[in-house]
């Protein structure tokens, strides 16, 4: 990791705020890219940045962006190694149930499919309102 956990959780972020072809985009892109690579190759360090990104901002572009990006890539590419502890945080956490609601199979083993399933809450992503209590 090029920078510290917190600068690039808030670059992450910010760069979810940015319209694209902009000048900020293109200036906090890295962090994506970073993300991306972490998700990759990094699975621990992608699994703190996913917490950490997703207990700093709930709002609903947040939400989309995380489980439909990294959440989703990291459990495509390592679900097998971080599915033990994505289910205990859901179980603990409903709003981290529900980011789990946006994602998608994508590559995932069916075993690990089948265990997202079964913790996440796709209330929200199914044109039900956002639950209230998650602050979305």
């Amino acid at each position: 990791m090029r920078c510290s956990q917190s600068e690039l959780v808030s670059s992450w972020l910010a760069l979810q705020y940015t319209m694209l072809d902009s000048t900020e985009h293109e200036q906090l892109f890295w962090a994506f890219e970073e993300v991306d690579e972490l998700c990759r190759s990094s699975p621990d360090e992608a699994w703190a940045f996913i917490v950490a990104a997703w207990n700093m901002d709930k709002s609903q572009a947040v939400a989309e962006n995380l489980s439909a990006g990294p959440l989703e890539d990291l459990l495509a590419t390592h679900g097998e190694y971080v599915i033990d502890r994505v289910e205990a945080h859901a179980a603990a956490d409903p709003s981290f149930a529900f980011l789990l609601g946006g994602v998608w199979r994508n590559v995932m083993t069916e075993d690990v499919w089948s265990r997202v399933e079964r913790v996440r809450d796709r209330r929200g992503w199914d044109g039900l309102p956002f639950p209230a209590s998650q602050g979305l």
